[in-house]
């Protein structure tokens, strides 16, 4: 199918990148030498909802998406930084991908009523909170029980606020947020939902670099977000607490590392004192 396409806009495929759950990536390079990817999805709800907020928020904070074939939910994207990962030009990069995460949510408040995307709501509702829910009563969590039993009751306090709502990112890893050769973050594979937008700067705060720096991106994400720490730590809190019961059930390596995190943001019960 990525031959197919490849032909259909004039590319050279060149080869495979990465192939995950949710999608597969080729990399291709145009007629005149410039390098792209394609990008392949397994779910054509997720193709259209990603593209739908990468064409929303498009103007120089994003991966610019080049071409579309809705036949097949692949899209053709430029290659941030002239190579898959983007450029090694990260300067100031918690500040500056900050910035741009602010951009991405003030033009996400602007965006027309015909743009439909999932709802947080839904996703918390139907989907995280059943599997907090789940773990934290069937797991052996050892020493860590108190704690998390503390962190599950909490949860019954979380409050979204309608006047943050915005079109979230909903999945910044490291690794989604390329810099571009002049130095500026690109936000990409994002999984858009509409809602609070306490929720991003959590995620950012928690799970951009784990465990490095967790501290340094709350305090920012309050300063430029304006979103008070006691505000946006419960959100933290409930991702933290998500982690680290998927890591405990899935014995994955990263859950003391998770649980430190979790640990930090629960010694300041809100997150004030930080």
């Amino acid at each position: 199918m990525l031959e197919q396409l490849a032909e259909r806009w004039n590319l050279s495929l060149e080869g495979y990148h990465d192939a995950g759950h949710a999608s597969v990536i080729a990399t291709a390079i145009d007629p005149d030498g410039c390098p792209l990817l394609l990008k392949a999805w397994a779910d054509p709800a997720r193709y259209r909802h990603e593209i739908r907020a990468l064409r929303l928020w498009a103007g120089g904070m994003t991966v610019d998406v080049m071409d579309t074939a809705d036949d097949h939910a692949v899209a053709l994207f430029e290659m941030v930084g002239g190579r898959p990962g983007g450029s090694e030009w990260r300067r100031r990069e918690t500040q500056m991908v900050a910035g741009a995460l602010h951009g991405l949510h003030l033009r996400g408040r602007a965006r027309p009523r015909t743009v439909s995307l999932p709802l947080l709501s839904d996703y918390l509702r139907f989907e995280v909170l059943p599997r907090i829910e789940k773990r934290a009563l069937s797991l052996d969590l050892g020493p860590w029980g108190s704690l998390v039993e503390d962190e599950f009751r909490a949860l019954a306090t979380l409050k979204a606020a309608p006047e943050r709502s915005t079109v979230l990112h909903g999945d910044l890893y490291r690794e989604n947020v390329p810099f571009d050769d002049k130095g500026h973050p690109r936000l990409l594979d994002p999984v858009p939902m509409v809602g609070d937008a306490a929720f991003d700067w959590a995620f950012w705060t928690v799970y951009y670099d784990l465990g490095r720096e967790t501290k340094q991106r709350l305090s920012t994400a309050a300063r430029i977000s304006r979103i008070p720490v006691p505000v946006i730590a419960p959100w933290c809190r409930l991702l933290s607490l998500d982690g680290l019961l998927y890591y405990v059930d899935t014995v994955d390596p990263r859950a003391p590392k998770m649980m430190g995190v979790l640990s930090f943001l629960s010694a300041r019960g809100a997150g004030g004192d930080i």
